[in-house]
């Protein structure tokens, strides 16, 4: 059974939210008065980015659409500045990567001293910062820099509240991009009611779609840059620049994510309600096949997904009342977040089962999920991991003894030993599908 101090804190919770939920209620406006919409509440507390290397990982964020709120939250880690490795051995070791970032910090003792194109250009490939030891980006040769899978993230809250830059987010995006060595770009998608079904899922899959924009727009950048694009073609700055632009819409290469993400090994990760945004997006993204390219989804993870359906399972009738999210408190959440005149449980974005929710199930990627023993939507989480399994798709069920809704992500549970154990657990799955080392462990 869960400890005395988080039943007390579920009692206080369960208080808070429910308040909340009806305060959205009394002061939804209609949808269309408000198509920008939210992604975050002011009762909230959010953690400021920090793009020095605070903790190994170096925060920014980026508003990547002009007429929504839609945002996101890049978190790179320590690790991609050191030299990419010339080949992977089955021996290799996380000493290794130490001694190579400790062995590019030593190569460069100047670094951080003021310096001009020419000296720039002498040091291309190596990490740029500036007196007061910010890291500013770069755009180095392909060789000179380590490229990371990117973890595309999508955070909890019911629909209702929670943001990508909430301190509890941020403790555990943070976490999972040093386990798994990834980046992070953390959703900020649109809250509901102020912007209902289908929102936040389109919020999803335009990040998607914004990944796939933004490697492409390096490409461009560095085939031109270099003369790529006929014999003895030489192009400055600004005329790259205003290609790219006339090509791709007002849209500029994010430096952070050219230089060191690798699209090709792409995995989704979504917590509670975020989950569901995860699969949707994933779908989609068999959907789109190559026209994602270079973006390749090879995994996702479901943390507690925020399913339902109009027809109980046994875990819906026995754990109702269970602790933090009951099942009357997300069915609020729920007829907040659908439209009304589409309101029902069985909601392709409610129930991964109905039929015709396309594509066929056998075609998803590898899903590992995440399942808490107190958590009333159990059930019908493990009974989609089933229905993946049967179609012949990797997709383990962790779960969690003593364990409730949100347990490795609700800001009080974080530094518990089962969230540490829950994130350690969901690295070693995910290597194995985005590791080029192909020695790592995994269920």
């Amino acid at each position: 059974m869960p400890s005395i101090a988080v039943k007390l804190y579920s009692v206080f919770f369960k208080f808070l939210l429910k308040h909340r939920l009806q305060n959205r209620i009394q002061t939804h406006v209609d949808e269309s008065s408000n198509q920008y919409g939210v992604t975050t509440r002011p009762e909230e507390s959010v953690s400021a980015t920090n793009p020095s290397f605070t903790d190994g990982i170096a925060t920014k964020d980026i508003h990547i659409d002009p007429s929504t709120a839609l945002s996101v939250r890049i978190f790179l880690p320590e690790s991609s500045l050191s030299p990419p490795e010339p080949k992977s051995k089955p021996g290799s070791s996380q000493q290794d990567e130490s001694d190579s970032l400790n062995h590019r910090r030593n190569s460069y003792p100047n670094i951080g001293a003021p310096t001009n194109d020419s000296r720039r250009s002498s040091l291309e490939g190596s990490k740029l910062r500036s007196d007061d030891n910010v890291y500013r980006g770069y755009s180095p040769l392909p060789q000179n820099c380590r490229r990371l899978p990117i973890m595309l993230q999508f955070h909890g809250g019911g629909w209702v509240s929670g943001s990508n830059d909430s301190v509890a987010n941020d403790i555990f995006c943070r976490r999972i991009a040093k386990l798994c060595d990834v980046i992070i770009v953390a959703v900020g998608y649109r809250l509901a009611p102020e912007n209902k079904y289908p929102a936040a899922f389109e919020d999803g899959l335009k990040v998607l779609y914004w990944l796939a924009k933004q490697a492409n727009l390096a490409e461009c950048s560095k085939s031109m840059g270099s003369g790529a694009l006929g014999v003895g073609a030489e192009f400055t700055k600004t005329q790259v620049q205003r290609h790219l632009v006339d090509a791709f819409g007002a849209s500029m290469v994010e430096p952070w994510l050219a230089a060191h993400g690798d699209p090709s090994r792409c995995v989704l990760l979504g917590v509670s309600c975020g989950a569901n945004i995860a699969d949707y997006v994933a779908r989609k993204a068999v959907e789109a096949g190559r026209l994602l390219d270079p973006v390749k989804v090879v995994a996702q993870v479901l943390m507690y997904p925020f399913f339902i359906g109009n027809v109980p399972t046994r875990s819906e009738i026995n754990l109702a009342n269970s602790y933090f999210y009951d099942k009357p408190m997300c069915l609020l959440a729920w007829k907040l977040f659908l439209p009304e005149e589409e309101f029902s449980l069985d909601h392709p974005a409610a129930n991964p089962l109905v039929p015709d929710r396309g594509p066929p199930l056998k075609f998803m990627p590898p899903t590992l999920t995440v399942v808490a023993e107190h958590d009333w939507m159990r059930d019908r989480a493990i009974a989609y991991s089933e229905a993946l399994r049967k179609v012949n798709v990797d997709a383990p069920v962790l779960e969690y003894k003593d364990a409730v809704h949100e347990f490795a992500t609700l800001d009080m549970l974080l530094n518990t030993p089962q969230a540490q154990a829950c994130a350690e657990d969901i690295a070693i799955w995910v290597k194995k599908y985005i590791s080029l080392r192909g020695h790592e462990f995994s269920y």
